[in-house]
C-alpha cells in the first residue's frame, strides 16, 4: 500500500470534492481515491464546500447528506441550480423514499452506508464516463491518427473503412474518447462486473492497440499513463 500512495496524480485527472462532516471518512476517502488516480479535494461542511465550489473546478461531488446545519439535500438543490456536475450521494438512510428524495434533488447516483470502498470507486467511475459527453461543445467524433471514433454509433472508422469492434473494444474506446487527451483512471474502465486483480482492461487494451497502433508494442495512440490508467492521444 505504501507503494500505491506514492503515485504522482496526473493534472488531467478527474477532480473530486468530496465533502462529509465525518473527518475519519473524509481521511478515508481522499486516500483511497487518490490512490486510485483522482485529485481530490474535501470539504467538512456545507459552507465550505460552497467556499471550494466558488474557486475551484470539479468534476464530481461525493456529498454526504447527513450533516449539521445546511444538509446535503439541500447543498445538492443549490448546486444543481447553477451547474451540471454530477453529484454522487453518501448516506446512512437505505429507504427507497429517502433514494427517491435524494435523485430528486438532481443527483447521479446514491450510495448506502456503509458501502464497499471498491462499489464507490466503481459508482465514481460509471457516473465520470456518463458525464463526459455531455461537456458543451465536445465533437461527435474523436480523431487520432488515421482513425475517427463517432461517439454516438460506437464506430471506429480509418478512413472510409469500418474497423470491426468487439463490445469491450469499444467500451473501452468511448470511455478514452469521452475525455480525449486525458488519463483516465484505469479503475473507471474497468466495469462494475471487474473483480480485485481483474486483468481483462489490460487484455482489451491489447487487442485494441494490435487494430490501431502501427507498432503495438511501442504505442503512440493508446497509452498508458504509468500507476494511473490509460490515455488517447487524439487530434487537437
Amino acid at each position: 500500500m505504501a507503494a500505491a500512495e506514492l503515485r504522482p496524480i496526473a493534472d488531467d485527472a478527474a477532480h473530486l470534492l468530496v465533502v462529509d462532516d465525518d473527518s475519519r471518512i473524509r481521511s478515508l476517502l481522499h486516500k483511497f481515491l487518490t490512490t486510485n488516480g483522482y485529485r481530490v479535494t474535501t470539504a467538512s461542511s456545507a459552507s465550505e464546500a460552497r467556499l471550494k465550489l466558488d474557486s475551484l473546478s470539479f468534476d464530481l461531488l461525493v456529498l454526504d447528506v447527513m450533516m449539521p446545519g445546511e444538509n446535503g439535500l439541500d447543498l445538492a438543490r443549490a448546486v444543481r441550480a447553477r451547474s451540471a456536475v454530477p453529484i454522487l450521494m453518501l448516506t446512512a438512510r437505505s429507504e427507497a423514499e429517502d433514494r427517491i428524495q435524494g435523485l430528486e434533488t438532481g443527483a447521479d447516483d446514491y450510495l448506502v452506508k456503509p458501502f464497499n470502498p471498491r462499489e464507490l470507486l466503481l459508482r465514481v467511475g460509471g457516473i465520470l464516463r456518463r458525464a463526459g459527453p455531455a461537456t458543451p461543445g465536445s465533437a461527435p467524433e474523436v480523431r487520432f491518427g488515421p482513425f475517427a471514433f463517432h461517439r454516438g454509433r460506437g464506430e471506429l472508422k480509418r478512413g472510409d473503412e469500418v474497423v470491426r469492434l468487439t463490445d469491450r473494444e469499444r467500451d473501452l474506446l468511448a470511455a478514452l474518447a469521452e475525455r480525449p487527451g486525458q488519463t483516465v483512471p484505469r479503475a473507471a474502465i474497468a466495469g462494475d462486473d471487474a473483480a480485485p486483480g481483474d486483468r481483462a482492461v489490460d487484455v482489451v487494451v491489447t487487442r485494441l492497440r494490435r487494430k490501431i497502433e502501427s507498432d503495438p508494442t511501442n504505442p503512440i495512440l493508446l497509452q498508458t499513463v504509468r500507476g494511473l490508467g490509460y490515455r488517447l492521444l487524439a487530434d487537437e
